[in-house]
């Protein structure tokens, strides 16, 4: 019997301890499932993150467009830890975004500051080499044998003939005194150096003595060699002694007069060799030292003169001929200066702004840095404080950085205190919530954004235009439509129309171009949406006006080829928009009015051709 009870105890321990175990296992249980809901709570309390492909340093709690290109955002992967520090200040670019803006860094380098100054000259006379032939006896002028400016004549040659009392006088002094110079040879002797002060020749004196007879007319000779740059006497002109007859230039050696700004002239010293060439001399150039720096800046044009000289034997130098000269110059106390070229530096007012990027390995991205300049070297400045040796800075792309950093309230040109600023807009763009879509709409499409950047349609890929061409080509089959007062053919031509838009590229552009495009295609998707909605016809001709304006930007900015290269004229109806005017794309020169139709077909004038 007490076998049995034993049994009993043991078997009832067993089940209570069973009992206790499963107690306690779906406690834990429940604690687990009451602590994974809960981090799944948390988890669905996280705002998700929307970001831009091209553009991930947009982020945005919403889905919608990015502020800068414009392309569908897309849900930004939090899980992707590239293990590196990254600070807030920093502007974090894609490798996407660093291809489609053409962004371009260099290294700050230290070197010996170094300039090639152009400059603008014209030849001049040596100075030392311009003379007044004068009358040296008075008298009156007989005869010119020079009687032209620019004349050539040699020293000793005849230039007048001079009827002169004086020297009839003087020459008979001089018989008298021949007659008794052996007696008196002092007396011989001064009267025949009062017609060697005349500037009379020992050869000229020896005719008259030889002759025996008082010569009433005499020549005058040049003095000097050169040109005449100016005639002063008349034939019949009475001179008197001193009298300036001609101005005579010698160009054996002349002067080349250079330009040079103030801003250059420290840059300029006496010894630098200048090479220039002549614009009348073609083929040749010409290398010879500076000579002279003028030491005094002229009030009006701000410039000194810096004098190169050069040997004419030729005489093909003639005075102010144009000339165009290059000085390699150095800065001689600006050794082993720091560097950065140009296009790496952003101007607004006083302060000079560049964005260095910041040595990540797996990222790239780049900060804002404010950096005085010193002395301009053509391509480059020099740095005077603001940047190291090594550093690298972004030298192409420049603004489309700092636009992003004025997206995500960092310090920028425009906001060097940083702080955020709104999301509803950026640089013009109207980013307007869908219920102002109209409003949005057409303050956009309104909107003149080509003075905000430059782009050089020379370098657009060709594939581009053509593709841009197919669109105008369908554009100008609706415009027809609404030229014949047609509303339903408009209408379902904004279908082809959206067709061919859709097969356009926008890889195909880079930088400004990609975002210029991409800013524009939203506003011409929506002016075509706009007609494709409505029946009314002069509801969908007010949208075709925006459309009109917007795609001839395009057109404009990017270049166009069309099918078979027709000829695009841009034509302008003033009439158009209640008064405010309209804009439309087309093939024919003559005006057709799309605004009016029949009631004012001709209604328009041609403003450009493309």
């Amino acid at each position: 019997m007490k076998k049995y009870k034993n049994y009993i105890i043991s078997v009832g321990i067993l089940i209570l301890g069973i009992i206790i175990g499963n107690i306690t296992s779906s406690g834990d249980k429940q604690e687990a499932l009451h602590k994974e809901g809960e981090h799944d709570y948390v988890q669905n309390l996280v705002t998700k993150l929307w970001t831009c492909s091209m553009h991930p340093q947009i982020k945005m709690e919403k889905p919608g467009n990015c502020l800068i290109c414009g392309m569908e955002l897309i849900p930004l992967d939090e899980s992707k830890d590239f293990g590196e520090a990254i600070t807030s200040n920093e502007i974090v670019l894609s490798e996407e975004a660093i291809q489609l803006a053409n962004i371009q860094s260099s290294k700050v380098v230290r070197s010996n500051a170094k300039k090639e100054i152009r400059l603008l000259g014209a030849i001049k006379p040596d100075e030392r080499r311009l003379y007044s032939q004068v009358s040296h006896i008075p008298g009156r002028i007989e005869r010119l044998y020079i009687n032209f400016t620019g004349e050539k004549v040699s020293r000793g040659q005849k230039i007048i003939q001079l009827y002169s009392p004086e020297l009839i006088s003087a020459q008979k002094e001089l018989f008298e005194a021949m007659k008794s110079k052996d007696i008196y040879p002092q007396l011989f002797k001064a009267s025949k150096n009062k017609l060697k002060l005349w500037k009379l020749t020992d050869k000229q004196i020896d005719a008259i003595i030889r002759s025996g007879k008082v010569q009433e007319q005499i020549d005058i000779l040049s003095d000097y060699s050169g040109y005449v740059m100016k005639r002063n006497v008349e034939l019949g002109d009475y001179v008197m002694e001193g009298m300036k007859l001609f101005d005579i230039a010698n160009i054996d050696k002349v002067w080349v007069m250079f330009d040079v700004y103030e801003a250059d002239i420290l840059w300029i010293h006496k010894g630098d060799m200048v090479n220039f060439t002549v614009q009348a001399v073609p083929g040749k150039e010409f290398k010879e030292k500076v000579t002279y720096i003028d030491p005094f800046v002229t009030q009006k044009t701000r410039v000194a003169k810096v004098r190169v000289e050069v040997n004419n034997k030729n005489h093909k130098l003639l005075p102010e001929m144009f000339v165009n000269g290059i000085i390699k110059a150095n800065m001689k106390n600006a050794k082993d200066a720091l560097i950065i070229p140009k296009s790496a530096v952003l101007w607004t007012g006083k302060r000079a702004v560049v964005y260095v990027k910041v040595p990540h390995d797996k990222t790239i991205s780049f900060v804002y840095r404010e950096v005085i300049l010193g002395s301009d070297l053509g391509e480059f400045y020099i740095v005077e404080k603001g940047l190291k040796d090594g550093e690298e800075v972004a030298t192409n792309g420049v603004f489309r950085i700092d636009a992003s950093a004025q997206l995500l309230g960092q310090k920028s040109m425009m906001n060097p205190e940083g702080g955020k600023v709104s999301t509803d807009g950026h640089a013009g763009m109207d980013m307007g919530s869908d219920d102002e879509k109209d409003k949005e709409t057409k303050k956009g499409d309104e909107e003149d954004m080509r003075g905000m950047i430059m782009i050089d349609k020379t370098k657009i890929d060709l594939k581009f235009k053509k593709q841009l061409g197919k669109v105008v080509d369908s554009y100008i089959i609706l415009k027809d439509a609404l030229t014949q007062d047609n509303a339903v053919k408009s209408q379902s031509q904004t279908v082809q129309l959206k067709k061919v838009i859709s097969e356009v590229d926008m890889l195909l552009l880079l930088g400004d171009a990609h975002n210029f495009w991409m800013k524009a295609l939203k506003n011409i998707n929506k002016n075509i949406e706009a007609i494709q909605v409505n029946t009314n016809i002069e509801n969908q001709r007010k949208a075709f006006g925006l459309l009109g304006k917007n795609l001839s930007d395009v057109v404009d900015m990017l270049g166009i080829v069309v099918p078979e290269n027709k000829t695009v004229y841009l034509e302008f109806c003033p009439m158009a928009n209640d008064n405010k005017g309209g804009f439309w794309l087309s093939y024919d020169k003559e005006i057709v009015n799309p605004f009016f139709g029949a009631s004012m077909l001709q209604c328009g004038e041609v403003k450009k051709t493309f």
